[in-house]
């Protein structure tokens, strides 16, 4: 069977749930005047209701993952055609000196609390790797070289990705209180949503301008992926045991943790910075890649499992919402102590 007609039916769901998001979007700013929820958030939310109320459905899962991945790197990549990079390098020290203490302090506090709770040295580890970089990936990622267990990749990964779809629709609510501009809000989401549709969902129906920043602030937190993953393989290559997996270590290799997509994010926003990009091509890009990001946010929601939420012990909820709270806080004292955005 070709691939087009694996990915078929999954991808077909996440291009119609995205259409109705659309039309609900629309049905709201008639009847209020105004936009409650977004067509981005209501596409995750309708995803997740949808999910639950199907019967697991293996033949939809390899569209939906498209949907999640391989759409969402597209639409990521022809967004850096619309981003102010040089407002990044004129943040300059301050900005990457912020994203720098908030990983460091975030991993070590997430630890803390997973190991204060009594959880297993993997588990607490994952849990912090997902919460201070780019949760599920990170988790991904992380687990192989510290041979984690499969119930432990399991557990850190369901509940990571329930409360990252809180952490979207709750993070709009502190702007009021925390008396946040937009930028200031674009770099919040940046430091503390765990995913990057996740951070595009909870910034962008804010506005441009916190939707961009989000953006910049969260590529250049993953990119720290590569460094901690490195560092954990260091202190851990001496360690016992069998992965989760094979029962063999996997070869390690730094370069696939720096994605294809963040690169050419970077490369299309260098170009539209150097003048180089054709400003009758600007408007066309950015609707091709709201589009794509609208169908990933779908099957972002069609993949979150709410019934996974059963095999969860409440441990792992409890690290994982306190874990959040803290890089939450420490963003915060990031923001202000820095002068961010």
């Amino acid at each position: 069977m070709s691939t087009f007609r694996v990915r078929a039916p999954g991808l077909a769901l996440a291009i119609a749930l995205a259409w109705v998001s659309v039309g609900i979007a629309a049905i709201e700013t008639q009847w209020l005047g105004y936009t409650v929820l977004d067509a981005l958030v209501i596409a995750i939310l309708g995803g997740m209701l949808l999910r639950a109320a199907l019967p697991a459905s293996e033949w939809m899962e390899p569209g939906i993952d498209f949907a999640a991945k391989e759409l969402l790197e597209v639409a990521i990549v022809l967004l850096g055609a619309s981003v102010d990079l040089p407002a990044l390098v004129r943040a300059g020290p301050a900005l990457i000196a912020g994203i720098l203490i908030l990983v460091g302090v975030g991993l070590t506090a997430s630890y803390g609390i997973g190991r204060a709770l009594r959880l297993p040295h993997p588990l607490a580890l994952l849990i912090a790797c997902g919460n201070a970089i780019c949760g599920n990936s990170a988790i991904a990622a992380v687990a192989p070289v510290i041979r984690a267990e499969r119930a432990h990749v399991a557990s850190a990964i369901a509940f990571t990705a329930v409360l990252g779809v809180v952490a979207v629709l709750g993070l709009p609510m502190l702007i009021g209180p925390l008396g946040l501009g937009d930028t200031q809000y674009g770099v919040l989401a940046g430091l503390t949503v765990y995913a990057v549709p996740q951070v595009i969902a909870a910034a962008f129906p804010v506005s441009v301008a916190a939707g961009q920043m989000a953006t910049l602030v969260k590529l250049a937190r993953v990119l720290l992926l590569g460094p901690v993953v490195v560092v954990l393989a260091l202190l851990h290559r001496r360690g016992a045991g069998r992965d989760g997996e094979t029962g063999a270590r996997p070869a390690f290799q730094l370069t696939q943790f720096v994605p294809g997509f963040i690169v050419g994010f970077i490369a299309l926003g260098v170009v539209r910075s150097l003048g180089l990009f054709p400003e009758v091509a600007l408007g066309p890009t950015q609707r091709v890649s709201h589009t794509l990001t609208l169908v990933a946010m779908a099957g972002l929601g069609l993949g979150v499992d709410l019934r996974s939420l059963r095999r969860v012990g409440p441990k792992v909820a409890l690290a994982t919402t306190l874990s959040l709270l803290v890089m939450v806080g420490i963003a915060v004292a990031v923001i202000r102590g820095f002068g961010l955005g």
